[in-house]
């Protein structure tokens, strides 16, 4: 792959780092911001799911120390060193956390609307944390950091991101943004329904309006960039265990012992994919289906993500005149 240079016949292209599914994962998120200086990008587009998955309750113990459960294991937390560990640990998987005496605790107990609400307080919290530092890490730069939910997220979560959002951070949320002079991001953060029915899941039907919704008044969808978090249908960007959702949690579902895969994207995304010929397709969602698939002139990639164990996945790509000059996958 190459880029072009500034002074080349044909100008400099528009460069954008596309990542996506770091789920709350404090150095995945930091290594996303710092990839526009790396990279030395013009835009970083982050492809939904920026919640974490789990709340560990820290729960004070005898003596001043600490118990928690965390993956099947207990932990007795018993020295200043061993919670920043702990809590680090926690920064990683994209965990939130909350210390609390057994008082506290017993009251969360049952109570999963009460949980709910904790939950969406610190993901609220550290979302305003996650938008307040691209503002201070972007600043005096051209770059710019364009942020939207997943499936995964909540609305109530989301709305941190225009709380806190001043001059380098741009809330795409389902909607249609300039991204330079020639090019606008198009961004739909559902996905199609999921065996764990996660707050922001749409039917392909629903998803078909949002999509053509959003598209009437584009004025010439070649020169658009999609940020679907769902990829396409049996792309192989959607790729995923089949999960039997008749039981909880999810299992996965077998035969002849062995594990069935299937796609689990949108065919309303392949069809805006094929019928628009949009620059270029981002998706996200699932996280085991890095790769590329092509409609028409039009390439769509996923990426992938590892956020669990602090890997950033990632996607340079190079865009002018409406069409893809050179893309590359990132992991580090």
């Amino acid at each position: 792959m190459r880029f072009l240079r500034k002074g080349r016949p044909g100008g400099e292209p528009t460069k954008i780092f596309y990542a996506s599914d770091i789920h709350g994962s404090e150095p995945t998120y930091r290594k996303f911001l710092n990839a526009a200086r790396f990279y030395e990008v013009d835009a970083l587009v982050f492809g939904g799911d920026l919640m974490g998955k789990l709340l560990i309750p820290i729960v004070r113990d005898a003596g001043g120390t600490f118990r928690a459960r965390l993956q099947g294991q207990d932990h007795h937390i018993t020295s200043e060193e061993e919670m920043v560990a702990f809590k680090r640990a926690l920064q990683t998987l994209g965990f939130y956390w909350r210390e609390m005496d057994p008082e506290e605790y017993r009251t969360y107990e049952g109570d999963q609307e009460r949980i709910d609400g904790l939950f969406d307080v610190l993901a609220a919290e550290r979302l305003r944390e996650w938008v307040a530092l691209a503002e201070e890490r972007l600043a005096g730069t051209h770059a710019r950091v364009y942020l939207c939910g997943g499936n995964d997220d909540t609305d109530v979560v989301l709305s941190a991101i225009d709380q806190e959002a001043q001059d380098r951070v741009v809330n795409a949320e389902n909607r249609v943004v300039p991204l330079d002079d020639e090019h606008v991001l198009v961004t739909v953060g559902y996905s199609t329904p999921t065996p764990w029915s996660t707050p922001r899941e749409r039917t392909d039907d629903e998803l078909k309006v949002i999509i053509e919704d959003l598209l009437r008044d584009i004025e010439d969808p070649s020169r658009a960039v999609f940020n679907f978090h769902c990829p396409p249908l049996d792309s192989g960007l959607d790729t995923c265990l089949k999960l039997d959702a008749s039981v909880w949690p999810p299992t996965p579902v077998l035969e002849r012992g062995q594990p069935v895969h299937y796609g689990a994207g949108s065919q309303a995304v392949a069809d805006a994919l094929t019928a628009y010929q949009p620059t270029v397709g981002l998706h996200g969602h699932i996280h085991e289906s890095r790769g590329i698939a092509t409609y028409g002139r039009t390439p769509a990639y996923n990426p992938g993500s590892e956020y669990g164990e602090g890997v950033l996945r990632g996607l340079i790509v190079a865009i002018r005149g409406g069409e893809v000059l050179g893309h590359q996958f990132t992991s580090g």
